[in-house]
């Protein structure tokens, strides 16, 4: 059987040039309007209106019944479905997955990414790699099961403004960290979000990261992926310099994508992610 995989627009995948990927989109909402994401809300008009906005979007879980309609969809036309959606800790939307797939016994699969963004998104790259050589649903899902424990995200922010907004920092840790220029360095950890360090500067932060990348070793037989939040990647190509021996002598080109609203929501602008499998680590 052919095989569909349905996700949630927080894995930030806005080149759906697969047919075999449906990315369904998150709520964003600015005062009294909704926006669907990467529907008629792109990153970079999230960008601009998170900018301008005094007051931080919410994002809202995507329903089970946008799952059933998908999953339906692929099902009435004779494939299986495997939806891998953002960690379960940061929203509920795997629960509305699993809602919507049990129905479909033995035909539609979810899988808890425990990531989100350029994370999540290499999980679902990994998964369609297993499709093309030819490994069934079950498989795959028991493969992702087990390798998802390896995707380390790991992304230095500008500023320490967002999460005061969201209620993550204190005021007063926000004021000290602007006028110190503290770089926050946080990670994906067990599906939630740990702050790892913090550096002075982006010199600084952009170092950290790179000891933090050394310390796993990137697998670059896995998918690996570079994002950016805000309106332009001018700090992703100043990190990718400082960390050209990261890469140079394992890749021609690096995959880069930008950090839409559910997770630029509380970061803000001016962030670096990097995403990868670790090669320290075997099956």
């Amino acid at each position: 059987m052919s095989i569909q995989i349905i996700t949630d627009s927080a894995s930030d995948i806005t080149d759906q040039t697969r047919k075999d990927v449906t990315v369904l989109p998150m709520t964003i909402t600015f005062g009294d309007t909704q926006y669907q994401d990467g529907v008629n809300l792109s990153h970079q008009e999230f960008y601009e209106k998170l900018i301008e906005s005094g007051e931080l979007p919410t994002t809202s879980q995507i329903p089970p019944f946008d799952f059933a309609s998908a999953i339906q969809k692929a099902v009435s036309q004779g494939k299986e479905v495997i939806i891998i959606t953002l960690s379960a800790k940061l929203s509920g939307t795997y629960q509305s997955a699993c809602l919507a797939a049990s129905e479909y016994e033995g035909k539609a699969y979810v899988v808890d990414s425990e990531n989100v963004t350029v994370g999540e998104h290499a999980l679902i790259e990994y998964a369609l790699q297993l499709k093309d050589q030819g490994m069934d649903a079950p498989s795959i899902v028991e493969k992702l099961e087990t390798q998802k424990k390896q995707i380390h995200l790991i992304a230095l922010l500008d500023t320490l403004e967002y999460l005061k907004k969201g209620g993550r920092v204190s005021k007063a840790v926000a004021f000290a960290g602007g006028v110190l220029s503290i770089k926050p360095v946080i990670a994906i950890e067990n599906g939630e979000v740990a702050i790892l360090g913090k550096a002075r500067g982006s010199k600084q932060g952009n170092n950290f990261l790179v000891q933090k990348i050394k310390e796993c070793g990137i697998d670059f037989k896995k998918p690996y992926f570079l994002g950016y939040t805000g309106l332009n990647d001018s700090l992703l190509k100043k990190y990718i310099e400082d960390s050209k021996e990261l890469w140079t002598e394992h890749t021609q080109s690096l995959a880069i994508s930008t950090v839409g609203g559910t997770i630029g929501t509380h970061v803000g602008p001016g962030a670096i992610a990097v995403a990868f499998f670790a090669k320290n680590w075997h099956d």
